[in-house]
């Protein structure tokens, strides 16, 4: 079995802030272990030093049992690479040499009739099985065959980037549960599933005897798998780590109940420090007119120094402070009406109402036309479409875009778009982007954010606008769980209309209706979410 050990890991960025500062912990043999903390606080450059990417400033990671990666860029592969190439970066690095080899060498011989590169071809076959790789097409034929029906050899030679992002995630799973390694780390595994797609990670994640470290959001995905929770925490000189050592569920609970006994104890502290100080500045006086007190006054100058060079216990963790809110307006009694409405090659026809006021969630498997429809109604006259809808009176559209695309925004900074869309200056721009916690971002492009930080950003625009009806395209995809929380509870105040596509089954919690996009092309309408419609 497999395990991971990080002890006293250290790293700073290159404006020499510290990132991590004493990072410790340990995945046990078997365990499934969750890597959870804010946007920004370190997690990917974690993984990165686990995986051996990246070298630690201080500190040592080791790892027993062999390391399979999937890294967070899996989902949004563009490049030419074929599926092929896909799983035999996952591979062990004997197989990964032996697949090199062969190519280069098979490149030489499409321009070449050259008898000794067909010799050192041959020399590469021979080596490709003795590295076991006709082992692992087998393990691949039963990926291909498990993800697409297909065989490894019709599938071998085509393209990634004609993959869904979620078809990329599935494939890259199941090749790393079926590799040789007996350790995983999965960065963000659950981006771009569906909601059937995510049970199905959920089954084959507990099912397997493999450790795995993964990194989500998903706060359902988080209570199902998740065996511990590993928190980096922001401190005051750098991100920590808090182990969890129960189910997400009982998370909050018992990291208030922390960090309120980091704060007693820091108290206490204080309070002591402040009576020694009293303490020694009364005897000090006192020395001054008996010289019996001054054996006293000295031996308290002692014990405060004593005190002090222990120093305070660890302060709590800094708390995150989103704040999220959205101001709205009231509209029509009706805010949208659908009538033998359907969209071209996507929908059959269906008849729907939205009520002011209403919280409508859009479920529905991956390719069903949700994205298709909330982009229709924000305006994009691109989705072609048949019947008719209309806006309600004072219905005014705020879009959050699910790809965050919005390339009139792509070379500007966050000041520049706030001046050009909103005309705050300088001192107005700086608070508003503070209740976001992305002020220290302000100078940089939208383009160069993380996806925590552009999902915030377009909430804050949501904010700034004040639209009356909010059409939120799976809006806490990227966002870590301080801010999905923050995003809930100004939802829950907002007034106005909210409707969202959505695949997290926790955020489904706060919606009163539900609108189901079936992979048979039926639109319905549910009192309670259904996923496998």
């Amino acid at each position: 079995m497999g395990h991971i050990d990080v002890s006293g890991v250290e790293f700073s960025l290159s404006d020499g802030r510290v990132l991590l500062n004493e990072v410790s912990f340990r995945v046990g043999d078997g365990h499934k272990v969750a890597l959870i903390g804010p946007n920004g606080s370190g997690k990917t450059t974690l993984l990165k030093m686990i995986s051996g990417d990246l070298e630690p400033e201080e500190g040592s990671v080791s790892i027993n049992g062999g390391l399979g990666v999937m890294r967070q860029f899996i989902g949004s592969i563009r490049d030419n690479s074929t599926i092929r190439d896909l799983l035999i970066s996952f591979a062990p690095k004997r197989i990964q040499e032996a697949a090199v080899a062969i190519k280069e060498l098979e490149s030489k011989m499409h321009s070449s009739d050259d008898e000794k590169d067909q010799m050192a071809y041959a020399q590469a076959i021979i080596e490709w099985g003795d590295a076991g790789g006709y082992d692992f097409e087998v393990i691949w034929d039963t990926c291909c065959t498990d993800i697409f029906g297909k065989s490894f050899e019709e599938m071998s030679h085509r393209l990634v980037n004609t993959l869904s992002g979620g078809e990329q995630k599935k494939l890259a799973v199941r090749a790393l549960l079926e590799g040789p390694e007996e350790t995983l780390l999965l960065d963000e595994p659950d981006n771009y599933l569906d909601v059937p797609s995510k049970r199905w990670l959920e089954q084959v994640i507990k099912g397997t005897k493999k450790t795995v470290l993964f990194v989500s959001h998903d706060r359902e995905l988080l209570e199902e798998v998740a065996t511990r929770i590993v928190t980096l925490e922001q401190g005051h000189n750098g991100n920590t780590t808090w182990v969890h050592g129960g189910k997400f569920s009982t998370w909050h609970e018992a990291r208030r109940a922390r960090n309120e006994r980091f704060a007693e104890v820091l108290l206490r502290w204080e309070e002591e420090h402040k009576r020694l100080k009293e303490l020694v500045l009364t005897l000090r006086n006192q020395a001054k007119s008996s010289p019996d007190m001054a054996s006293k006054y000295r031996a308290m100058q002692t014990r405060l120094r004593k005190f002090e060079e222990i120093g305070p216990p660890p302060a709590p963790p800094i708390e995150q402070n989103v704040r999220m809110k959205l101001k709205g307006g009231r509209t029509g009694v009706r805010a949208l009406t659908f009538k033998d409405f359907a969209i071209e090659g996507l929908t059959e026809p269906f008849n729907f109402e939205v009520f002011y006021g209403d919280r409508i969630a859009i479920l529905g498997k991956n390719g069903t036309g949700k994205s298709h429809f909330l982009r229709l109604i924000s305006g994009d006259q691109s989705v072609k479409y048949s019947g008719d809808f209309k806006y309600g009176a004072r219905v005014v559209v705020g879009y959050f875009a699910q790809t965050h695309a919005h390339p009139e925004f792509e070379d500007k900074t966050l000041l520049e778009i706030l001046w050009e869309q909103h005309s705050l200056q300088l001192g107005p721009a700086k608070s508003v982007l503070g209740k976001y916690e992305i002020d220290q971002a302000s100078n940089q492009k939208f383009s160069q954010l993380s996806g925590g930080q552009q999902a915030r950003f377009q909430v804050l625009l949501l904010e700034l606008a004040g639209d009356t009806l909010l059409l939120l395209d799976e809006p806490t995809d990227n966002l870590d769980l301080a801010s999905a929380e923050s995003l809930e509870n100004a939802l829950n105040q907002y007034e106005g209309t909210v409707l969202s596509v959505t695949h997290d089954r926790w955020f489904c919690r706060e919606f009163t209706r539900f609108l189901i996009f079936g992979a048979d092309g039926k639109v319905k309408e549910s009192n309670e979410p259904i996923f496998d419609f």
